[in-house]
């Protein structure tokens, strides 16, 4: 792995700066229990998370997302998660001291995420980093969210940074693409809300971080 010049690193949030799960956890046995359906094993609710709430939902209740009842569970579940939005939820370990670090360093930090701005700037809001994100991208910011390389390239001109000399991490396969289109050095987050049976390593990053913490060394050793 050669590494690159750094002038900005950027995350996406759940699954990769964020530890989110457990408020989605919650509100899926929730709904289940409203459904009067019996609890089902949390790591069925935790793989869907990067498919947003109508993966979590579906997930959660077992039905299409074409089932008529759907939208309704759907509205529930963002009415719950906005109730309590960041109440159980944490940065990974190690990336807080990453942020200030970078910050110590010179190097300016965002992110860019597919999660809706209502949701996106309070939790980040109620997060523990200093500084606080130079940039958050969402998808009412842009035309067409990740996979498309359009957000990055928006936190890149936000933050006077050029994407190829910005990282880029995410949990996704669609992380990855938009990072690569836009230029970046990609690393995937082998840690966060893979789908089952889905290797980060099958996603081409340019580097692969196995739990947070390497992936703050990683950094750091980047921008030393």
């Amino acid at each position: 792995m050669t590494s690159p010049t750094v002038s900005a690193v950027l995350f996406d949030l759940d699954g990769t700066l964020i530890d989110t799960a457990p408020e989605f956890i919650q509100i899926g046995l929730q709904l289940r229990a409203e459904a009067g359906l019996a609890p089902i094993d949390p790591e069925t609710i935790w793989h869907s998370v990067s498919n947003g709430a109508i993966g979590m939902v579906e997930a959660a209740l077992e039905v299409p997302a074409d089932d008529p009842a759907f939208e309704q569970w759907r509205q529930r579940f963002l009415t719950l998660y906005e109730s309590g939005l960041g109440d159980l939820s944490h940065p990974y370990p190690g990336l807080p001291e990453l942020v200030a670090g970078l910050h110590t360093a010179g190097i300016a930090w965002g992110v860019v995420t597919n999660k809706l701005s209502r949701f996106a700037l309070p939790l980040m809001n109620k997060m523990p980093f200093d500084p606080a994100a130079g940039a958050v991208v969402t998808p009412d910011h842009v035309d067409q969210p990740k996979p498309d390389p359009e957000s990055i390239l928006l936190a890149c001109e936000q933050l006077a940074c050029d994407p190829a000399e910005t990282l880029f991490i995410g949990d996704h396969l669609r992380d990855i693409e938009a990072g690569r289109a836009a230029g970046c050095f990609t690393i995937a987050a082998a840690y966060g809300y893979l789908a089952p049976g889905e290797p980060a390593s099958s996603w081409q990053a340019d580097a692969v971080a196995e739990n947070s913490r390497e992936l703050a060394e990683m950094i750091s050793g980047m921008v030393s």
